[in-house]
């Protein structure tokens, strides 16, 4: 079918991957037969209306697939706008289709000009002119929604729609610039503060709101249907649901409970959460709690917490749990209709059944014939406790032909003893999520079931029940899922890292679960980011881990203090200061920020440098400290030059005799390096108990396929703690402000750029005492202090030495 499907514009990819599903491939191969195509292909735009068609036809509109590809090669149908429409009217229609009610409703023969689409986006924005102003390119996402949506402008392509709009924005509003940025949060009044610490602001700026509107305007979640526009079995359906939503967007995230959620999740919470948010809806937080064998308690809290990291607040949170009642009598009305049964083939059997290893032909089992008495008295044994776990199921009776493993008579209940740890042992029979997910998104009144495209095949099964079941129906709608290189995500491969100590556990800083990414100091803000950055498309998307890096960095940049700390020291002595030499220096928090404030640390006859700034043997292209050589020292004025090396009996540096250069003509030195004092009557240096540098976890972008399985590309490397590290007095009053700020309760939010160094943040593991910070100051509250690295310096060739 590939050589098939490349002859109407396919990539080979995309004909390769198309082939490869077994619910597409045959219809794209009809839809081509029915265009008379299969041997001499056809145009590019014309192969994509076709694929569009077999991608997105529903059941409804089938039998009149030939007549809308008649359509489509005659040019009636010119964008996949018109083969939508065109699949929607033919839903509700007779044969012979009714050919000026389809023209009229599909846009044949309308043309609009790039001239009109000038005029009606201008006609929208001088009429909400004042509207746009205030909100300025915040409106962006509502105005291109709302002009897409004019009578006008309901055939006109999308592309000339948004160009117009941006330019007519652009023409109007001048350049974004600092209005356009993401609004601060609104702080409380605070007492006004003496004056020396006015302007001063705690050691990270407030959360920014991410605005999320935009995205879910544009693509293919511009094109999802409104509340009430999903067809129903019965009318009566639609009626409750808008009823009980009063037309509102309904979204859910629902995760299983069995584990930590990943970095994909972040895109799924953004999706489903953002999409509600974007449209004035809901989005309910829902545990798939159907497994009581893998789910445990700290999931759940771990699931809520995460959720609210990231910056959102469920609607409701629910327990598919809840509905086991609900979900048991339906049941009982599916066996009565006649579409399950009680079945007790082996999985071995099953899978026989279903064609085996090899793909072979379907067959019915023994039991799918099983009377609709019987298998009622057997489900009601099932629930009594009356047969043995693996003994006996419920599948529902679809359709073994169907060219989709989804309709291969699915299993809808299974019988488990292990206590639930919501309902104890009140059932010992639990649904499946291929039985509860879409009945209770149904309970539930959504309006879209957002999920990743490996549930594309389950759509159609979904839809299968509800309307078997005679209930309210969503619309499931799929999106590319979210990876980046160089990890694993499955649960299964996380918890064998965990078990063999390759990680000290699910929040270790190295993996990408949530929790590791928070603990090792990424800000929500940057997730959230991220994940606007890469936009939904139904795209499977693997994206560079570097690029995560980048977003995580750059927003770090603009929102984290500075302070100088060094890993490895090595001693300098200014043999020209007195001994009792004590000088304070205002170091700023944020350089060229004077707003964030300033902190002090001392300047003394001896300072630390580190060892990587000092080289015995000089060169042409070094700039740091040599001997003979001189450099700067970041915020002092003037220079030191290093005119004497001492070392120990094994010829290793022990110290450096440096002169200060205070008198003469200031000459600037060609770099600056950061050092820390030695003051211990003020408490310099501050002894860091641990640096844990982290890097990636595996070798390879993809462990998976690496020679020997992902275990065997562990980096050994991948975590180098650090001992013997110092900084300065500065961060004590940095974490003092954040104290202030934020009660101290989550470490990880203590970020710092350490200055030439990197990004790091506080670990669980530091000892801090909030109330003696608050009462004290930072040194008084403050025990062991273990730092994380966040990430790395962004790398400049040019400045590699």
């Amino acid at each position: 079918m590939e050589s098939i499907f490349v002859k109407i514009g396919l990539s080979e990819q995309k004909a390769k991957d198309t082939a490869k599903n077994k619910k597409l491939a045959p219809l794209l191969e009809a839809v081509i037969d029915d265009a008379k195509v299969r041997d001499t292909g056809c145009d590019k735009e014309r192969g994509n209306l076709l694929y569009h068609l077999a991608s997105t036809i529903t059941k409804d509109a089938l039998p009149h697939r030939a007549y809308i590809v008649s359509k489509i090669m005659n040019g009636d149908l010119k964008t996949s706008d018109q083969v939508t429409a065109a699949i929607k009217f033919t839903e509700d229609s007779e044969t012979p289709i009714n050919q000026d009610a389809f023209n009229e409703a599909t846009g044949v023969g309308i043309v609009v000009t790039p001239k009109q689409v000038e005029e009606a986006v201008a006609k929208y924005i001088e009429e909400n002119k004042d509207t746009i102003v205030t909100n300025r390119y915040r409106a962006l996402g509502a105005t291109l929604a709302s002009t897409r949506k004019l009578p006008a402008l309901r055939w006109a392509d999308g592309a000339i729609i948004k160009n117009q709009v941006d330019a007519q924005l652009l023409a109007l509003l001048g350049p974004k610039d600092e209005r356009d940025a993401p609004q601060k949060k609104k702080k409380e009044k605070k007492e006004t503060a003496p004056k020396k610490d006015a302007g001063k602001k705690a050691a990270e700026e407030e959360p920014k709101e991410v605005n999320l509107t935009n995205m879910f305007f544009e693509g293919e979640l511009a094109k999802l249907h409104k509340p009430g526009g999903n067809k129903q079995i019965k009318p009566e359906l639609m009626e409750a649901h808008l009823k009980a939503t009063g037309g509102k967007v309904v979204t859910r995230f629902p995760p299983e409970p069995n584990g930590f959620l990943h970095i994909g999740h972040a895109k799924a919470i953004n999706v489903n959460f953002g999409y509600a948010k974007a449209h004035n809806g809901v989005c309910y937080l829902r545990y798939d709690d159907t497994n009581p064998e893998a789910e445990e308690e700290k999931y759940f809290v771990s699931i809520l917490e995460t959720v609210k990291w990231l910056g959102f607040e469920p609607f409701k949170i629910t327990y598919s749990s809840d509905y086991f009642q609900e979900l048991y009598d339906l049941a009982v009305k599916l066996i009565k209709k006649g579409l399950a049964y009680t079945c007790q083939c082996t999985g071995e059997e099953i899978h026989a059944h279903r064609g085996g290893d090899d793909g072979g032909p379907r067959t019915a089992c023994a039991h799918r014939d099983r009377p609709i008495k019987e298998t009622l008295e057997q489900f009601e044994k099932m629930r009594e406790g009356r047969y043995k776990e693996g003994e006996i199921t419920l599948r529902m009776k679809m359709d073994l032909e169907n060219g989709n493993p989804q309709f291969w008579d699915l299993i809808a209940y299974r019988v488990l003893y292990t206590p639930h740890h919501r309902t104890g042992s009140q059932w010992c029979i639990y649904p499946t999520y291929d039985f509860t997910h879409c009945l209770v998104d149904s309970f539930e009144n959504i309006t879209h079931s957002l999920c990743t495209t490996e549930f594309r095949q389950s759509r159609e099964s979904y839809y299968w029940l509800v309307d078997a079941v005679e209930v309210y129906k969503p619309v499931q709608w799929e999106y590319g899922r979210l990876n980046v290189t160089g990890t694993v995500m499955s649960k299964r491969k996380i918890l064998k890292l965990v078990q063999n100590n390759y990680v000290s556990g699910w929040d270790d800083p190295r993996m990408f679960t949530l929790v590791a990414i928070r603990r090792r100091g990424v800000p929500p803000e940057a997730i959230n980011s991220f994940v606007l950055e890469l936009g939904v498309t139904t795209s499977q998307s693997t994206i560079d881990v570097l690029r995560f890096e980048g977003k995580v960095r750059d927003y770090l940049d603009k929102t984290v203090p500075r302070t100088m700390m060094i890993m490895e020291p090595i001693k300098v002595t200014i043999q020209n200061l007195a001994d009792d030499h004590l000088e304070w220096l205002e170091v700023p928090n944020m350089p060229r920020k004077p707003e964030y404030g300033e902190y002090k640390v001392p300047f003394t006859k001896t300072v630390y440098i580190e060892a990587s700034d000092f080289r015995e043997v000089d060169s042409k292209d070094y700039y740091r400290l040599a001997p003979g050589k001189s450099v700067g020292l970041l915020h002092v004025k003037r220079p030191i030059k290093c005119v004497e090396v001492k070392k120990d009996g094994n010829g290793k540096i022990v110290e450096l005799i440096c002169q200060y250069e205070n008198e003469g003509e200031f000459k600037k030195p060609k770099t600056y390096i950061h050092w820390v004092a030695e003051a211990p009557s003020v408490g310099s240096p501050v002894k860091l108990d641990e640096v844990r540098l982290y890097n990636p976890l595996f070798k390879h972008a993809n462990p998976a396929d690496a020679p020997g399985g992902y275990l065997n590309d562990i980096n050994a490397d991948s975590l180098q703690v650090v001992k013997g590290a110092i900084a300065t007095v500065g961060i004590y009053s940095q974490i003092e402000d954040w104290v202030k700020k934020t009660g101290g309760k989550d470490k990880e939010s203590m970020r710092w750029q350490f200055v030439r160094n990197g990004y790091f943040c506080l670990d669980y593991d530091t000892e801090i005492d909030t109330a003696k910070v608050l009462a004290d100051g930072g040194k008084a509250g403050l025990g062991r202090i273990v730092v994380n690295r966040t990430v790395t310096l962004k790398e400049d060739a040019g400045k590699s030495n």
